[in-house]
């Protein structure tokens, strides 16, 4: 018992080292410091009182990160139409799409991460958002216009759209998570992670919803004009998707401008108390206030956090696979067409976000492990044993071993999802009690750098399990 006790505990060597611990845990001297530092917890809630605004703009700043991501994924029927003429390019290229992204995500936040001391956040995510409105703008024309195209030059500009769109994507992961920590309020990155959560989820409830609304095609040989009525129809479809990626990049950037300016106000402030000498700008105080911290450095204090959250995402991106290839147990002609691939299969991608979303919003509850980093990375590890319960669903249409669809949704996907955004949102909103209040963004960072270094490795790694 006091050996599994122990694993919920900190270990009291990173109490006396100063190398692991939170900052509001710590012990303090009379003078309310830690090490010679500001204590983060009292100066924090004096300076950068929360916000449901606030919030809500950082939550909007989240579902916009990710929000382009789904677009290409609800896209992914309009591309299969105008890929059909080639084989080849038909089966590669989804594949394609989430190598250039994951691949392209990746290298941004590792090099944006390693450019700490000279960082402008607020223009990261600023260029992030005007890079999204210039590539599904172009996605938006495309659908229009440039349609006799060969499909090997169509793929090549896919791909450019998606490199250009992974790399908004990292500088907005990058930027955001470090503006957020900026502001001392763990709350603000939790809302970013919500925001993700909600752009998670509408997408498969909009593509099972139109799916249902469209009565079936009709297979009547007198219908010669039905491949171009579906042409067109998934062209109008594919239309809406990346103007409303316009829309929602378009609308946060409006947004952002007075958050923006509560930041340079919190900036001023903190500058006018800590800092004697002068300064020409606020982003000049800011700069001369942050600590350049190495990521080695930034691993020996996060280490366990870091690694929850990389394992957290790297497990959840097997589930993506599965869930595409997991039928209902059902037969549609009896059960109705909610029971249809084309229905089922966005039904159980809606459990799975929908776990993710109430995951994400449950760690607003008082009940934490933001203080147990050893706790976080043994949950990661034990979410590995919701792989193993995907064999036992309808994978492929060949059986299940245990046929029902409530067991599959309920008690696979719904938890998987569940548990995906409460670790992941508890281990990215832990990072910043754990640094000085002069590394917080540079944690920041480094936390957005481990998330996305979690969904490449998984991504790769999904490709295991293909042949199923």
């Amino acid at each position: 018992m006091d050996r599994l006790k122990s694993i919920f505990t900190p270990p009291p060597k990173a109490l006396h080292e100063g190398e692991y611990a939170p900052l509001s845990d710590a012990f303090t001297d009379d003078s309310g410091t830690i090490d010679g530092s500001v204590y983060a917890d009292d100066d924090d809630e004096e300076e950068a009182p929360f916000s449901w605004l606030e919030y809500a703009i950082f939550a909007g700043i989240g579902v916009a990160m990710l929000w382009a991501w789904n677009m290409f994924l609800a896209a992914a029927p309009y591309f299969q139409m105008r890929f059909a003429g080639d084989e080849w390019i038909l089966a590669n290229s989804q594949s394609a799409i989430i190598s250039v992204s994951t691949i392209t995500n990746l290298a941004a936040m590792i090099v944006l991460t390693n450019i700490q001391s000279s960082a402008n956040y607020p223009f990261r995510i600023n260029t992030a958002l005007f890079l999204n409105i210039g590539v599904f703008g172009c996605l938006a024309i495309s659908t229009t216009y440039f349609l006799n195209v060969s499909l090997p030059v169509y793929l090549g500009f896919l791909l450019f759209m998606v490199c250009l769109s992974a790399l908004a994507a990292g500088l907005m992961q990058n930027g955001a998570f470090a503006f957020a920590a900026s502001f001392g309020r763990p709350e603000y990155t939790q809302a970013i992670m919500a925001g993700q959560g909600v752009a998670g989820i509408l997408p498969p409830l909009a593509q099972m919803l139109s799916f249902l609304a469209v009565p079936p095609a009709s297979t009547s040989p007198d219908s010669t004009d039905g491949d171009d009525d579906a042409s067109r129809a998934a062209g109008k479809a594919a239309f809406m998707y990346f103007l409303t990626a316009v829309a929602v990049s378009g609308i946060t950037l409006v947004a952002f401008v007075p958050l923006v300016k509560r930041h340079n106000r919190l900036i001023e402030r903190r500058m006018t108390e800590q800092m004697a000498a002068s300064v020409n700008s606020i982003e000049e105080a800011e700069r001369a206030a942050r600590h350049f911290v190495s990521i080695p450095a930034l691993f020996g204090k996060l280490r366990w956090v870091s690694a929850s959250v990389f394992l957290c995402f790297a497990v959840a991106m097997f589930f993506p696979v599965f869930t595409s290839k997991i039928l209902s147990v059902h037969d549609e002609s009896e059960s109705g067409r909610l029971f249809a691939p084309g229905a089922f299969i966005p039904l159980a991608f809606f459990f799975w976000n929908l776990g993710d979303l109430l995951g994400r919003v449950a760690t607003m509850l008082p009940f934490s492990l933001r203080h147990r980093p050893t706790a976080l990375f043994a949950i990661a590890v034990a979410r590995l044993g919701f792989l193993p319960l995907y064999l036992l669903c309808n994978i492929g249409g060949r059986g299940a071993v245990l046929s029902s669809d409530l067991f599959y949704l309920l008690m696979i996907q719904f938890p998987f999802g569940l548990t995906n955004g409460w670790l992941g949102s508890s281990g990215m909103m832990a990072a910043g009690e754990w640094v000085g209040d002069g590394e917080r963004e540079a944690a920041g960072g480094f936390m957005g750098t481990c998330l996305v270094g979690g969904l490449t490795v998984g991504s790769l790694m999904s490709f295991t399990i293909n042949g199923i």
